[in-house]
């Protein structure tokens, strides 16, 4: 993978230190609008610019103070709109003929942020087109009478999207009512496990179907009740991944 030069890590070293020299400054002209004369505050902003899969691309920008909304940038006119009332003394100052700072923002989100997204994503493209399928394992455990809980867990893949629910029969989508968050491994993939509450009536078959994009079509794994075994079973509904790549703060 093409590594950044150390120039790049020097001109965005200056630019954070910059940018907290700034903060302070906007923190204490917020603070004033706000009447504050104490007390802990915060001033958050997140920005980036998105190149999507169909050659579209997006920009945003958002304003926050004290954990809420402050002001947005409307990125079609180049003007920063205010969400809190206190914001207007912001906007009407960022948006005057003398500054322009939303017509700015705007242009760097449209130009050179998606120059530096397209770059990123040559170099990482090896990382961004790594497929691992994932390995399935299901298995269910008596919790009272009539009520079995059916597991699945998924592990060893990535991309880290992936879409997993039981069926009941193969047609019956069953809701999940336990999932976990999709954990990382040291090995750079990751686990989920899924389960459900079912009735336990023997002319059913349940089965995990798993959507990832290191897959061809839908992975199911059924669950054999009598021996606790599981089949795979290749699914004939075709896996769709949708890959957004987004960058935030360059």
């Amino acid at each position: 993978m093409k590594k950044l030069g150390p120039e790049y890590w020097e001109r965005n070293t200056q630019i954070g230190r910059n940018s907290e020299v700034i903060s302070k400054h906007d923190v204490q002209t917020l603070m004033d609008q706000f009447n504050q004369t104490g007390g802990i505050h915060s001033y958050q902003w997140m920005y980036g610019c998105e190149l999507r899969d169909d050659g579209t691309t997006a920009g945003y920008r958002q304003d926050g103070y004290d954990g809420r909304d402050f002001m947005y940038l409307d990125t079609q006119r180049g003007i920063f709109i205010p969400t809190l009332h206190e914001a207007q003394i912001t906007t009407q100052k960022w948006n005057s003929p003398e500054e322009r700072h939303g017509e700015r923002q705007k242009n760097y989100l449209e130009n050179q942020c998606l120059e530096e997204l397209k770059q990123f994503i040559e170099y990482g493209r090896e990382d961004l087109e790594r497929r691992v399928v994932p390995e399935v394992k299901v298995w269910g455990r008596h919790q009272s009478d009539g009520v079995t809980r059916l597991y699945c867990l998924v592990y060893g893949f990535y991309p880290q999207t992936v879409h997993v629910k039981w069926m009941r029969n193969g047609v019956d989508h069953i809701p999940s009512d336990k999932i976990s968050p999709i954990l990382p491994h040291p090995d750079g993939t990751y686990r989920i496990r899924v389960s459900v509450e079912v009735p336990q009536v023997e002319e059913d078959a349940y089965s995990c179907h798993v959507e990832h994009s290191s897959l061809q079509e839908t992975l199911s794994i059924t669950l054999d009740p009598d021996n606790g075994l599981f089949i795979p079973v290749i699914a004939g509904i075709a896996g769709v991944v949708i890959i957004l790549i987004t960058a935030v703060g360059l």
